[in-house]
């Protein structure tokens, strides 16, 4: 017998892995009539000093990541999953993934990609390498 889900977490950057990541959280999610959850974390180290101290700049990277995470719930509702959320965090992925997302959605798995798009996390490997780790759910990396 296979495992199933109730509610998954996947982790979205725009890289290819990210991608296959979440086509693959899609499957699952209807297969398993699972939750499914949507995450982008803000990474704030990829900031200048200046662009940290400016709130409105800030906002407007959230906003525009908000609105991007939206279009991945968009795409999921139209693939055919039933129950989609989404959020979106700040600080350094991996961390931020487990320490502050997982004990708030209290997901069954964790799904990812196995390399980042951009910024220091772009060694994404490291991160999901770190998830892997410390997380205290199951996580999958797809690559």
């Amino acid at each position: 017998m296979a495992t199933t889900f109730k509610r998954i977490l996947v982790g979205v950057d725009d890289s290819k892995d990210a991608l296959l990541a979440f086509d693959y959280a899609i499957y699952l999610a209807k297969r398993d009539d699972a939750e499914l959850v949507i995450v982008s974390v803000l990474e704030n180290q990829q900031m200048n000093i200046y662009q940290t101290l400016d709130t409105d700049f800030i906002h407007g990277e959230y906003a525009d990541l908000e609105e991007h995470v939206r279009e991945y719930k968009k795409q999921a509702r139209e693939a055919g999953v039933a129950d989609v959320r989404m959020m979106v965090a700040e600080g350094e992925p991996g961390e931020t993934i487990v320490k502050d997302v997982i004990p708030a959605v209290d997901p069954d798995l964790l799904i990812v990609g196995s390399l980042a798009k951009k910024g220091v996390s772009r060694h994404f490997g490291s991160q999901a390498a770190y998830m892997a780790k410390y997380s205290p759910v199951s996580v999958l990396v797809v690559r």
